[in-house]
C-alpha cells in the first residue's frame, strides 16, 4: 500500500516557519566564517568586497552587502568577478593586491553556495578564475606602464582625511630594500627617550621581522636581557615566539628598557608642544598605538633619504637579508604561514631565530 504525500499549503504555519528556519540557516553560513577570523581578516575583507560593490554600481548592478547578505550573491556570475579583476589592472591596482581580493570574492562566493544563493555551475566557473603568478607580475606591470597606467594606485579604503583633503595610505607595488648604510641610520638613537624607544621598535621589525601590531602589544615581562631573549604574539597565526635578541637589538632594548615601564605595555607616546610639535625627545605616561609606529618608521625613513617607508619594508628587508637559510627556518622566524608566503617577501622551545643567519 502506498501513501501520496499531499504538499502543503504555502500559508501553512510549518512552511513558513521551514522558510524562516531555512533563511537564518544560510544567514548563519556567513556569520560562522567571520567569527573564526581575526578582526584584520575581516577589515580587509570588507573592504575587498566593498570594492568589487563599487565596481557593479560603477557598471549600473546595485547589489546587498556582500559580506553578511547570502541574497547579494543571487545572480552572481563569473563573467562579472572576471571583468572585476581586469579592471583593476586597468585602473592600476597592484598584482598582488588584485589576487588577494580574487581570493576574498572567491571565499564569499563559496559561502553563497553553501548558503543556496549560487547555482553550482555557476560556482564551478567562479573558482576556475585564476589569479596571476609572480612570474606574470613584471610582464604585466611593464605592459601597464607601458600603456601610461599607474601601478602604484590607492584603493578607497586606503584613503584617510587629513586637513579636509584625502591623502593616499595604499602598498606600494614594490617594497622598499635597505642598504646597510640605510638600516644603520634609521637604527640609531639621538640618545632622547623617544630616540632609544625608536631605535628599538625598528630593531625589533628591521632585525626579527616583527609586524607592527606585534610590536604594539609588547609587555615588560616579553624581555629576558640577562638571556638576550623576547618572547611575544603572534595575533596573525595565533602562536607565540621566542627569539634570541641580535646584538643591536639587545643594545637598544638595554637602553629603552632602563626608562621604560616595568610592567604593562612598555611603549610610551611622544610628549607634545603646542600645534602637534614634537617636545625635545621626551615621553609621556600614554601609550602607543600601530599607526604611531607608522608614523615613526616613516619618519626615520626620512633620515635615510627613503620616502614613504613602511614596517612592511622593515619585514620585506628582514626576509630578503636572512634568504640564504632554509626556507622553513625564514618561515619560522618570521611567523609566516607558509614557505611560500616567506619567499614572497624575499627579494625576486628553542628560540626561533636560532639557527637564522642574517647578513649585514
Amino acid at each position: 500500500m502506498t501513501t501520496n504525500l499531499i504538499p502543503l499549503p504555502e500559508n501553512s504555519p510549518l512552511v513558513i516557519a521551514g522558510q524562516a528556519a531555512s533563511k537564518a540557516a544560510a544567514r548563519q553560513v556567513f556569520i560562522d566564517y567571520r567569527t573564526h577570523k581575526a578582526k584584520n581578516t575581516i577589515r580587509r575583507q570588507d573592504a575587498d568586497l566593498q570594492l568589487f560593490a563599487d565596481y557593479l554600481k560603477a557598471s549600473e548592478i546595485s547589489v546587498g552587502d556582500l559580506s553578511t547578505d547570502p541574497k547579494a550573491w543571487q545572480g552572481m556570475t563569473w563573467g562579472l568577478i572576471e571583468g572585476f579583476v581586469k579592471w583593476q589592472l586597468l585602473e592600476g591596482y597592484a598584482v598582488d593586491s588584485v589576487n588577494v581580493r580574487l581570493s576574498t570574492v572567491k571565499q564569499y562566493a563559496q559561502l553563497a553556495l553553501k548558503a543556496g544563493a549560487l547555482d553550482v555551475s555557476e560556482y564551478a566557473m567562479i573558482r576556475a578564475i585564476k589569479g596571476y603568478s609572480h612570474k606574470e607580475k613584471p610582464n604585466i606591470d611593464g605592459t601597464r606602464k607601458a600603456e601610461g597606467i599607474n601601478t602604484r594606485r590607492a584603493t578607497k579604503a586606503r584613503m584617510t582625511q587629513k586637513n579636509d583633503e584625502l591623502v593616499s595610505t595604499s602598498k606600494k607595488s614594490e617594497p622598499i630594500f635597505l642598504s646597510k648604510e640605510q638600516r644603520d641610520i634609521i637604527t640609531a638613537s639621538d640618545g632622547t627617550p623617544r630616540g632609544k624607544r625608536d631605535a628599538l621598535i625598528i630593531c625589533l621589525m628591521l632585525e626579527h621581522g616583527l609586524r607592527v601590531g606585534e610590536v604594539a602589544i609588547l609587555q615588560a615581562g616579553d624581555f629576558n636581557l640577562s638571556a638576550a631573549t623576547i618572547t611575544f604574539e603572534r595575533p596573525k597565526t595565533k602562536t607565540k615566539q621566542k627569539d634570541r635578541l641580535t646584538e643591536k637589538t639587545l643594545q637598544a632594548a638595554k637602553a629603552y628598557l632602563k626608562i621604560a615601564p616595568k610592567t604593562g605595555n612598555i611603549w610610551r607616546a611622544s610628549a607634545m608642544k603646542n600645534e602637534g610639535k614634537a617636545k625635545q625627545g621626551k615621553l609621556t605616561k600614554q601609550g602607543i598605538t600601530a599607526g604611531a609606529i607608522y608614523k615613526r618608521v616613516k619618519m626615520a625613513g626620512r633620515k635615510a633619504g627613503i620616502e614613504g617607508l613602511s614596517p612592511h619594508d622593515l619585514r620585506h628587508t628582514f626576509a630578503e637579508r636572512a634568504k640564504q637559510n632554509l626556507t622553513k627556518i625564514l618561515q619560522h622566524a618570521g611567523g609566516w604561514n607558509s614557505p611560500a608566503v616567506a619567499l614572497r617577501y624575499q627579494q625576486q622551545g628553542e628560540a626561533a631565530t636560532e639557527g637564522l643567519v642574517v647578513e649585514d
